[in-house]
């Protein structure tokens, strides 16, 4: 019998990131509407490595090619990103955040700070580290082939 899925370790995890998440966005909707979590962190990723592909990003942020199009076209029409031509290969673009975006992820850091030591109050660096290398595991064992 497997028992309640409410039980399970995978169950309090995925919670974990849900409860987080709605956490995060209504910090971040204090500073924009237009603003996403994963908005958020396109800014981020792409402001610390502008040279990311559409497919990058996607990986970096656990979406699909299509959903990050979508993203991105979003924050293309709300101002936060633009898109050009790539100059060494005309075939790919470049995307990079606009003054809008910059000054945005400067906004969001301080949203970020909080929001991640107010989800680990009271959570020692020893657990934060156990904890780290328990879901290491756990992903290694997922990603065997």
């Amino acid at each position: 019998m497997l028992g309640l899925p409410s039980r399970t370790i995978f169950y309090l995890i995925e919670r974990s990131i849900k409860e987080y998440r709605r956490f995060a966005q209504k910090n971040i909707n204090e500073l924009s509407h237009d603003i996403t979590v994963d908005h958020a962190l396109i800014l981020f990723f792409i402001a610390d490595n502008p040279n990311l592909s559409q497919s990058e990003i996607g990986n970096l942020i656990f979406k699909d090619n299509a959903s990050v199009t979508r993203m991105i076209d979003l924050m293309i029409k709300n101002g936060f990103l633009q898109r050009d031509i790539h100059k060494e290969d005309r075939r790919k673009f470049r995307i990079t955040l606009t003054p809008k975006g910059l000054q945005t992820k400067k906004g969001l850091k301080s949203i970020v700070q909080f929001n991640r030591a107010h989800a680990l109050e009271g959570v020692s660096e020893a657990e934060i580290d156990q904890l780290a290398t328990i879901l290491e595991k756990i992903i290694s064992n997922c990603t065997k082939t």
